[in-house]
């Protein structure tokens, strides 16, 4: 593994919805391998995200005790507070790549957290913001990152 792997909202979301079975087939092998490579990072954004729309937004969605169960679990992650330097980085983020306010709080945690990618896909697949690079994990396989 060549680095850490920031992952965004909408992975950990798919990876929990039966209603897109190739996304979520494709959610979970990237889940998996930041698992057994313990190299998965996020944000308390992302985890609060996460709760909402597994709770409130997915049909079926998950029920309360199982989707905090998962938040636990992920807190294994170590997540990235959305402190002062966050939110600096994310305004810099914003004035310069003209992307979304919570999408340049992604990125800026994703840097503060020394990632060397980033999963999602609501950003532009490919682009590098500083050293962070955008993946589309529903275009690019879990294999590709191993080899650098």
């Amino acid at each position: 593994m060549t680095g850490t792997v920031f992952v965004d909202t909408n992975v950990l979301v798919y990876s929990r919805d039966a209603s897109e079975p190739q996304k979520q087939e494709q959610a979970l092998a990237w889940m998996t391998l930041l698992w057994s490579e313990r190299c998965g990072r996020l944000s308390y954004q992302v985890l609060n995200e996460f709760y909402v729309t597994v709770t409130q937004k997915l049909q079926p969605g998950m029920d309360r005790p199982s989707a905090r169960e998962e938040v636990r679990f992920l807190l294994a992650w170590h997540p990235i507070a959305l402190d002062a330097r966050v939110i600096e980085g994310a305004w810099r983020i914003q004035d310069q790549y003209r992307i979304s306010w919570w999408d340049a709080l992604i990125v800026s945690a994703a840097q503060t957290a020394k990632c060397s990618y980033l999963l999602s896909e609501d950003l532009q697949e490919n682009q590098t913001i500083g050293r962070v690079k955008i993946i589309n994990p529903f275009h690019t396989e879990p294999e590709t990152i191993r080899a650098g």
